[in-house]
């Protein structure tokens, strides 16, 4: 049974959500192309520089993402919320900020702010769409799409028209999709070891970890601000290696006995952590969390089921016979 988007996403209350945008016919728009040799790795970092620019207009924080050669993964939270409280030259502000006119400056922004500051009917739609999470896809893609499209000298779609959407009803399902999304390029046989690759959220958590002499501290976004698990950096760091050890029998290494203490907190034993993290895309379809989450999204939409209850309920029974 189809639902609309807007059951998933409640446009008026804070939530996470996996995200997942492809490229049209799942064609190597970002990467090498294997038919005609021509690599075009170079946009993703257009779309990795676009994401945290975003995130730091929009009332969305970015907790993951993996920028691959034909396919996005996002983990975001939004706050639609906080877009309320920001003043009428912020909301604004922000607004032209993301949707610039052609050659504009930052006096011709002024100048539009200025001009729109008593007009409340636009102020009220533009401080909605700063805490939208389609309005914040629609403004990633669509540019990422013009950049590429005149480089190309071409015209047509580069994204697919619909994004996909799972919301994430617990810290488990949280932790679990960013711990998909950090080892998407590990997975897919790119790299050895998750540090190493490109475009990936993972990669700059790894970095800043490293660089800092300063105590472990709470799992923070990668752009943007937001409230984020009871989980450290540090914490998190390993409980991705880890799980990627477990993933990729040819990695070299044991499991560091670390992860069971992480992921019990998380009520999960180590086999159903496991399970969760792989399948956070073929076993589920618009929601990820315990069984207990389950049933009250299904509540919420006046449903008796949802793809992916009945392997909650395993996980469930994995977790308990331990």
């Amino acid at each position: 049974m189809t639902i609309a988007r807007m059951h998933i996403v409640d446009a008026q209350i804070a939530g996470t959500y996996h995200v997942v945008s492809r490229c049209v016919r799942r064609a190597w728009l970002c990467g090498r192309d294997p038919l005609t040799g021509s690599d075009f790795s170079h946009r993703k970092r257009w779309i990795e520089e676009r994401i945290v620019a975003l995130a730091e207009l929009f009332a969305i924080a970015v907790y993951a993402y993996a920028v691959m050669s034909n396919h996005v993964h996002l983990v975001v939270r939004i706050d639609p919320e906080a877009s309320q409280q920001w003043d009428v030259e912020t909301v604004l502000r922000r607004w032209f900020a993301v949707s610039p006119r052609k050659h504009d400056t930052d006096e011709t922004q002024q100048q539009r702010t200025e001009a729109n500051t008593g007009n409340e009917a636009r102020i009220a739609e533009y401080r909605s769409r700063l805490g939208s999470l389609s309005w914040f896809m629609r403004a990633l893609n669509e540019s990422v799409a013009r950049a590429a499209n005149a480089e190309d000298g071409c015209k047509g779609r580069f994204w697919e028209g619909r994004f996909r959407c799972q919301a994430l009803l617990d810290d488990a399902a949280v932790l679990s999709a960013m711990t998909y999304v950090d080892l998407n390029p590990l997975r897919a046989r790119i790299v050895e070891k998750p540090e190493a690759a490109k475009n990936v959220s993972f990669r700059h958590r790894f970095a800043a970890v490293k660089r800092s002499q300063a105590p472990d501290r709470p799992l923070l976004p990668i752009a943007g601000n937001g409230p984020a698990c009871n989980v450290s950096d540090v914490e998190y760091l390993k409980l991705v290696d880890e799980t990627g050890r477990m993933i990729r029998n040819d990695k070299p290494g044991s499991i560091d006995r670390s992860l069971p203490a992480i992921v019990r907190r998380l009520g999960l034993s180590e086999s159903a952590w496991l399970g969760q993290v792989q399948g956070t895309q073929s076993r589920y379809w618009r929601v990820i969390g315990r069984v207990e989450s389950f049933l009250d999204k299904a509540a919420e939409l006046k449903q008796r089921w949802l793809q992916g209850l009945a392997f909650a309920r395993r996980l469930r029974v994995a977790s308990n016979s331990v």
